[in-house]
């Protein structure tokens, strides 16, 4: 009887130690995925920032190239509205 008892209690410190590893296994991943995280929002917001910058400085060099894209752009969008709500009827 007694070596059954101590026979549960290996097991269950076994059980513990797996269950601590595994707990350090699942802290380690998800600190490197949050760290990965970060990473790549700090990443994205820097080519955002990079994108602002490159148009702000291309309507800066040609202010009137920059109105008649917008205006163009516009108009292309507007026509592809009109004809898709056309296209339903």
């Amino acid at each position: 009887m007694v070596s059954g008892v101590f026979e549960k209690s290996e097991l269950v410190e076994d059980a513990a130690r797996a269950a601590a590893k595994l707990r350090s296994m699942v802290s380690d991943a998800t600190e490197d995925g949050m760290r990965s995280a970060r990473r790549a929002i700090k990443r994205g917001r820097d080519a955002a920032e990079d994108a602002i910058e490159g148009a702000e400085h291309a309507i800066k060099q040609k202010p009137l190239a920059s109105v008649g894209i917008g205006f163009a752009t516009g108009v292309l969008v507007g026509g592809l509205v009109v004809w898709m709500g056309s296209r339903r009827r």
